[in-house]
């Protein structure tokens, strides 16, 4: 008869950035990947530099616990309804994933986005094609925040997926968004 010892556990920084401000824990769990499977719309922060400006007052939660603290209560139950859905995790771990999307929303005028979107969810460039035809192109250095937009295990991200020449042809054609 064979044992199975699970895997220990490590302390992992977990934050759910929102763009303006964003919620954080210290979460126990046998891997960040596990965290990411877990817990919708988080990254798991790693930079030295962040850990060790980690207030001591935030909550401490071990990942198989039932309960969790608001907040982070709604981010496991996002990601339980995702779980099992086609596409579910598809695009995680990717280094790159290049997305396209529609926005119609907030008083902006409609249009289609096209992203290159790195391993932690945030964009690296984006293209916006607007109806009129127009195409914009910007960068991080264009962008005054830049939270994750992607959280790359959702499984309605994997049919917005495009090939990379595909995204490379619109940014061509683009112009900077700060040009005339």
């Amino acid at each position: 008869m064979t044992s199975t010892t699970p895997a220990p556990k490590s302390r992992f920084l977990v934050l759910h950035d929102y763009g303006m401000g964003g919620s954080w824990w210290w979460v126990h769990a046998r891997s960040a990947r596990e965290v990411l499977e877990t817990f919708a719309e988080v990254e798991v922060v790693d930079s030295p530099e962040a850990i060790e400006r980690a207030d001591g007052d935030l909550d401490e939660v071990d990942i198989d616990e039932p309960t969790m603290p608001p907040g982070l209560d709604g981010l496991r139950a996002k990601r339980n309804a995702q779980r099992g859905h086609p596409g579910f995790g598809a695009l995680a771990e990717r280094r790159i994933v290049h997305l396209w999307r529609c926005w119609n929303g907030d008083g902006d005028e409609p249009a289609t986005y096209f992203m290159e979107v790195g391993s932690d969810g945030r964009r690296l460039r984006q293209v916006e094609l607007a109806d009129d035809g127009t195409a914009l192109k910007s960068g991080p250095d264009d962008w005054t925040f830049n939270p994750p937009v992607v959280d790359l295990f959702d499984p309605e991200w994997a049919d917005k997926e495009i090939q990379p020449d595909e995204f490379e042809a619109a940014w061509l054609r683009a112009r900077h968004v700060d040009s005339e």
